[in-house]
C-alpha cells in the first residue's frame, strides 16, 4: 500500500534538491533543440532506472540493525546537505544532441545524458537513504520518480522562466534544510533508540 505522506515527503526533498542540478538544465537545452515529448519520454526512463537502483540499494540498507541504520541514513543526509551548502555553481557542459529529429536518436539522447550525468548523483543516494528510513520501496519510489519527472518537464518546457522568479541559491538553501533536518532527526532516532 502507498503511503500518501511518504510519497509527498520524498516528492518535496527530492524535487527540491534535484531542481538546481545541471540535468534540468540540460533537459532545457535539448528541450529547446528538439520535440519537448520526446526528450521527455528519454528523460523519464532514465530516471525510472535511476530509481529503481536507489530503491533497490535503499532496500538492502534496511537489513542493518535499526540503530546502524538510522545513524548511516543519517550522516549521509548530512553528507548531503553539506554537498548542497558548499557546492559551486556548475559550468554550463555542452550537451550533444542527434543530428535529426526522429523519436529513437532525440529520446535516446535524452536518456543517454540523464543515465550518465545522475549515476550516482546526489538525488540518486538521498533515494536510498530515503528508501533506507521509511523502509517503503514503492512510496519513496513513487515520490522520487515523479519529483524528477516534474524536474525534467520543468527543465523542458520552462526553466528559463522559473528561474527569473525563483533564485536558485534560494531552491537550493530549502533543499539543505530538508536534508539537515531529516539528518538531524535520524541520528536522534540511532541515538533514543
Amino acid at each position: 500500500m502507498i503511503s500518501l505522506s511518504v510519497t509527498a515527503l520524498v516528492f518535496g526533498v527530492v524535487f527540491l534538491a534535484e531542481l538546481p542540478d545541471k540535468t534540468a538544465l540540460a533537459g532545457l537545452m535539448l528541450g529547446t533543440r528538439y520535440r519537448a515529448s520526446y526528450v521527455f519520454a528519454g528523460v523519464a526512463a532514465a530516471f525510472a532506472v535511476h530509481v529503481a537502483l536507489a530503491v533497490a540499494a535503499g532496500s538492502v540498507l534496511t537489513l542493518l540493525p535499526h540503530r546502524l541504520l538510522q545513524a548511516v541514513v543519517g550522516v549521509l543526509f548530512l553528507g548531503g546537505a553539506a554537498v548542497l551548502l558548499f557546492k559551486k555553481g556548475d559550468g554550463e557542459e555542452e550537451v550533444r544532441t542527434p543530428a535529426d529529429q526522429s523519436f529513437w536518436k532525440v529520446s535516446g539522447a535524452g536518456f543517454m545524458l540523464i543515465l550518465v550525468a545522475e549515476f550516482g548523483d546526489l538525488t540518486q543516494i538521498m533515494t536510498a537513504n530515503l528508501a533506507a528510513r521509511y523502509d517503503d520501496p514503492l512510496s519513496v519510489a513513487v515520490g522520487a520518480v515523479l519529483a524528477l519527472w516534474a524536474v525534467a518537464a520543468i527543465g523542458i518546457l520552462g526553466g528559463r522562466t522559473l528561474m527569473k522568479y525563483v533564485p536558485l541559491r534560494l531552491i537550493t538553501r530549502v533543499a539543505a534544510i530538508l536534508m539537515l533536518a531529516l539528518g538531524a532527526f535520524s541520528l536522534y532516532e540511532a541515538v533514543a533508540a
